[in-house]
C-alpha cells in the first residue's frame, strides 16, 4: 500500500481495531458507542443508519430502502431490503406519461429498510434491537445542531418537493430550512422510531404506523395497500463476484446497479491502466468508455431478476465482457449501445470490529428528499424509488404489480487473492455509485492507493443519458484537455459538487487493525478505538 497523500485534503485516515465511517459525525459516534458497550460491527452499522434518518434527512428517512454486505468473519452475506411496487401499479395507471412520476404517492414503492434493520439485527447483532435506536431517538427528541453541508443543500432540495403533502410542515417549519448550527428537533420522528423499536418493526408494516401511511395514501390518491405492506419480505442473496487484478469486487445482484461496476471492470481487465498512468486522460478515457458500455447494458437488461431476459451471469461472462472491451477505442470517445449477451439521495456507512466482522451498508430515500411525502404526525418521509421504473412496453424494468425497480444504491466489498476481506466501501450519489466503485477499485488494484488518497482524488462522473463527462475542479487541467481531444464533452464542476457523490472506506490494515477514511466532500467522520 502506498501511504502517501498526494491530493489536497482536510482529512487523515483513522487507524483502529474497531471503526465506523460515515457522512455525519454524530452518527459515526452513535455507531461507535454500540461497540463500546459490547456490540459488534452490525450493531454499530444499524445504530449509525437509524441515526442518519434523523440527522441527515435530505438523503434518507424512515421510509426508504437498503442493502447490506456483511463479512461475518468467515464468509460474505448479502441482504436486499428493497420494496416492490404496489399491486395496483399496472402500466395502465401511468398511461399517457413518458416517464414515471418523480414525486408524490405514485413514486412510492413499499419502503423496505425497516424490515432490513430487523433482519440484520436478528441474524448478526448481539445487542437488543431497541438499544440500537437510543442515539437516534435522543437526537430527534432533544435536538442537534444542523451540520454545515446538510444546511447548505437543505433549501435547494426541499424546494423540489415543498408542495408535497406533509413536507413543509415537517421539514420547513416557519417556512424555511434550518441554518447551519441551528438546533433541529423532530418529536414525531422520535415517537415513530420508539414505536418501531418496541414493536420490532411490526407497527410499520401491520400496525398503527402502517395505518397512518395507508390513510395518508388514500387521502392523496396513492395506491399503497395494507396487503402491499404486509407482504414485504427481505431477501438474503448471494453476492455477485468479479475478479479484477489481484482483488475481487462483490456486489448485491440485481435489482441493484452494482453489476454495472463489475461489467466495467471486466472490460478494463483487458487494458493496462498502470501503464496508462495515474490521473491521466488515457486512463480516465478507458474508465469512461467502459462505464458508458456498462450503463448501456444496465439500462437495457437489468431489473427485478424475475423480469430480466438475460441473467446476471450472462452479463458478467468473460467472453462477453472481452467482446465489449474490444469495442473501446483508446483514442476516441464512442457512442455506446447495449450489447446482446446470451439469454439466460443516499447515505452509506462502513463498520468493522476487532472480531473480524465488516459491514458495507447503504440506505436511501433516493433523489433529494425522496417522494416529498411525509406522513403527518409520524416523521416518516417516503422514498421515490418508483421513479426508476420504465414505461416502455416489454422492457425488463417496465413498471408492474409487485415488481422491484432498478436500484441505484449499492454497497461494495473487496476480497483478496486468498479470499480474505480487504475493504468495505461505498460511494453515495445516484448513478455516480457504480462508476465511483470502478474508480475506487482501479485506485486500489492498479495504483495501490490508501483509502484516504482514494477518497481525496479527483473524480469523473459520466452521464448515463448523454455521455457528458463531469470532472471535479482539482482534476489536472491536461486531463480535461486530453478527454476533449478524444471527443468527450467535458464539464468542470466545483470539487465536492453533489454529482460526484461521497465515499466511505474501511480497509484491513493488518491482522488486528483497520484503516478508515471518510469523504471530505461531506460532514462525515471516521472514528475508532
Amino acid at each position: 500500500m502506498d501511504w502517501s497523500l498526494p491530493y489536497a485534503s482536510h482529512r487523515m485516515p483513522t487507524l483502529a481495531r474497531n471503526v465506523v465511517s460515515t457522512s455525519q459525525p454524530l452518527t459515526a459516534q452513535a455507531g461507535l458507542s454500540m461497540m463500546q458497550i459490547g456490540g459488534n460491527a452490525v450493531d454499530a452499522a444499524l445504530a449509525t443508519a437509524i441515526a442518519l434518518t434523523v440527522v441527515e434527512p435530505i438523503m434518507n428517512g424512515i421510509g426508504g430502502d437498503m442493502y447490506a454486505l456483511v463479512w461475518d468473519g468467515h464468509e460474505l452475506h448479502g441482504l436486499n431490503a428493497t420494496g416492490a411496487a404496489p399491486a395496483a401499479w399496472r402500466p395502465s395507471r401511468f398511461a399517457g406519461r413518458t416517464e414515471m412520476p418523480r414525486v408524490g404517492w405514485d413514486s412510492v414503492t413499499v419502503p423496505g429498510q425497516v424490515a432490513g434493520w430487523l433482519a440484520l439485527s436478528e441474524r448478526f447483532g448481539v445487542l437488543p434491537f431497541e438499544r440500537l435506536f437510543e442515539p437516534a431517538i435522543r437526537y430527534a427528541r432533544e435536538g442537534f445542531p444542523v451540520s454545515p453541508v446538510i444546511a447548505s443543500v437543505w433549501p435547494q432540495l426541499a424546494a423540489l418537493v415543498a408542495d408535497q403533502p406533509g413536507f413543509a410542515d415537517a421539514f420547513l417549519p416557519g417556512g424555511r430550512a434550518p441554518r447551519a448550527g441551528e438546533l433541529w428537533r423532530f418529536a414525531d420522528q422520535a415517537r415513530t422510531l420508539a414505536e418501531i423499536a418496541q414493536s420490532r418493526g411490526e407497527s410499520f408494516y401491520r400496525g398503527e404506523l402502517a395505518q397512518r401511511m395507508l390513510q395518508h395514501s388514500e387521502a392523496h390518491g396513492g395506491a399503497l395497500s395494507a396487503e402491499d405492506l404486509a407482504a414485504h419480505r427481505v431477501e438474503w442473496v448471494q453476492p455477485l463476484a468479479l475478479r479484477y487484478r489481484d482483488f475481487t469486487l462483490h456486489e448485491i445482484p440485481p435489482n441493484g446497479q452494482g453489476i454495472a461496476a463489475q461489467m466495467a471492470l471486466g472490460m478494463l481487465r483487458h487494458f493496462d491502466l498502470r501503464a496508462s498512468g495515474l490521473d491521466t486522460a488515457a486512463t480516465l478515457h478507458l474508465q469512461i468508455e467502459a462505464m458508458k458500455l456498462a450503463f448501456s447494458d444496465l439500462h437495457a437488461h437489468v431489473a427485478d431478476p424475475r423480469s430480466m431476459k438475460v441473467s446476471a451471469s450472462a452479463l458478467l461472462d468473460p467472453d462477453y465482457l472481452a467482446a465489449r472491451a474490444a469495442a473501446i477505442d483508446p483514442t476516441r470517445a464512442g457512442r455506446p449501445q447495449a450489447g446482446t449477451p446470451r439469454a439466460g439521495g443516499t447515505v452509506y456507512l462502513a463498520a468493522a470490529d476487532a472480531g473480524g466482522m465488516m459491514v458495507s451498508f447503504i440506505q436511501s430515500n433516493y433523489y433529494a428528499f425522496g417522494s416529498g411525502i411525509v406522513v403527518p404526525g409520524t416523521g416518516i418521509s417516503l422514498h421515490n424509488r418508483g421513479w426508476n421504473f420504465s414505461l416502455v412496453p416489454g422492457h425488463p424494468n417496465e413498471v408492474g404489480p409487485g415488481k422491484k425497480p432498478l436500484h441505484t444504491i449499492i454497497p461494495g466489498f473487496v476480497t483478496g487473492p486468498d479470499h480474505q476481506p480487504v475493504m468495505a466501501f461505498g460511494v453515495m450519489g445516484g448513478f455516480m455509485q457504480a462508476q465511483g466503485h470502478v474508480q475506487m477499485m482501479c485506485r486500489l488494484a492498479d495504483f495501490s492507493q490508501n483509502p484516504q488518497a482514494m477518497n481525496d482524488a479527483p473524480r469523473f462522473m459520466v452521464s448515463p443519458l448523454d455521455g457528458t463527462v463531469k470532472l471535479e475542479a482539482h482534476m489536472p487541467a491536461e486531463v480535461a484537455e486530453g478527454l476533449r481531444t478524444r471527443g468527450h464533452a467535458v464539464q468542470i464542476l466545483p470539487t465536492g459538487h453533489l454529482d460526484f457523490g461521497a465515499a466511505q472506506l474501511v480497509q484491513r490494515g493488518g491482522e488486528d487493525f483497520y484503516i478508515a477514511a471518510s469523504d471530505g466532500r461531506r460532514d462525515g467522520l471516521a472514528v475508532g478505538y
